[in-house]
């Protein structure tokens, strides 16, 4: 079974549109902060804080040109990811054959009986 915690984290770093065009941008090539700014029409400060995030949940890998700091998606990360989510919306077949025997009222009733309204007496 998967981890919901970690499932939960995947959703959470996803979750922002800014952080998911990041990883649309950097999964071509690699960019630094300046790059991604103005492609972004975003200030170089909150690029750099999505760039953290993403850094922490082990999406990116960053990598030192002279003063630059280039980053990229690390591929295996993102496939891990993939492998996760795509389990967890995955729908398995459902195995009925405790059902068959019973009747087609038994297969359809409800999970919870229904209250009836008692019925007013006259006196």
């Amino acid at each position: 079974m998967l981890s919901a915690e970690r499932l939960a984290r995947i959703n959470k770093v996803l979750s922002v549109e800014t952080r998911v065009r990041i990883i649309h941008l950097l999964k071509d090539r690699s960019l630094c902060v300046g790059a991604l700014s103005s492609r972004l029409d975003v200030t170089q400060g909150a690029v750099s804080q999505h760039l953290r995030i993403l850094r922490d949940a082990g999406l990116l890998i960053d990598e030192r040109r002279g003063y630059f700091v280039h980053y990229r998606v690390n591929p295996k990360t993102l496939d891990r990811w993939k492998t996760m989510l795509d389990r967890l919306l995955q729908i398995e077949a459902v195995d009925n054959s405790k059902e068959k025997g019973a009747s087609v009222k038994e297969r359809n009733r409800p999970c919870a009986k229904k209250r009836r309204h008692a019925k007013s007496r006259k006196n």
